[in-house]
């Protein structure tokens, strides 16, 4: 955050300076420099959109979980489980929903028809798993190009700092002196391309560590309760 608030700190200075405001020293800009900070805008508006895509999701999800666990618990005790699947079909948004029901569906299948070949138990768990795996890759969505943003976009900004620096030397090697008025739009350009890269990167890292942590979380929820729904499937066909 501290690096995030030095280039905007910077920026700010950048555009209250006589002749050095963001508009002017766009229209200034190569073809090239204007491909890199373009490059940036994309990165940094896809991760926002990946955020806000997944705070959304997780928010309803855990809403509709706190819900969900009391309620088929409920049905579950008193031997309802048509009434516990029906619950969980009303709760789609709930990563818990998703695997009792799929474990509770394939239970009911095998109990009312003699054509399904395997052990009752023993589908549920496995239905379980493979739910458990639809889940696990829901949770996954955009982490893994939030790690690329991440690790790219300060090398993008990079590159655009060195062209910068590239060019404030070719206008030196032009004029044949290191004026002040030769430098100054070049290397303003290069570090405005530092500054957006380390802006797109920081936030991407942050929010990736966060998701990881918390799909870890979810991940040791639904294995908890799909092992109670398996104990309480196996009590109750005995």
């Amino acid at each position: 955050m501290l690096s995030l608030k030095v280039s905007v700190m910077g920026l700010m200075m950048l555009q209250e300076a006589p002749g050095f405001d963001l508009i002017t020293m766009w229209n200034n800009m190569g073809i090239l420099a204007k491909g890199v900070v373009a490059i940036l805008a994309i990165m940094s508006a896809w991760s926002i959109g990946v955020m806000i895509d997944r705070f959304l999701a997780f928010g309803q999800a855990r809403k509709q979980s706190r819900e969900f666990a009391p309620a088929v618990a409920g049905c579950l005790r008193e031997g309802k489980i048509e009434e516990a699947i029906s619950v969980a079909e009303q709760n789609k948004r709930s990563h818990l929903a998703k695997v009792v029901e799929a474990g509770l569906q394939e239970f009911r299948a095998h109990g009312v028809s003699t054509e399904l070949a395997g052990e009752q138990i023993e589908s549920s768990r496995r239905a379980c798993e493979r739910a458990e795996a639809i889940v696990n890759a829901e949770l996954k969505r955009g982490l893994s190009g939030l790690a690329t943003i991440g690790a790219t976009a300060p090398f993008v900004g990079l590159f655009g700092t060195v062209w910068g620096i590239l060019q404030a030397l070719i206008a030196i090697g032009v004029a044949g002196q290191a004026s002040i008025d030769k430098v100054a739009g070049p290397v303003g350009e290069a570090l405005i391309m530092t500054a957006l890269g380390l802006g797109a990167a920081v936030p991407d890292v942050l929010l990736y560590n966060f998701l990881v942590r918390r799909n870890k979380v979810i991940n040791e929820k639904l294995r908890g309760f799909a092992g109670d729904l398996q104990t309480y499937l196996i009590t109750k066909s005995k």
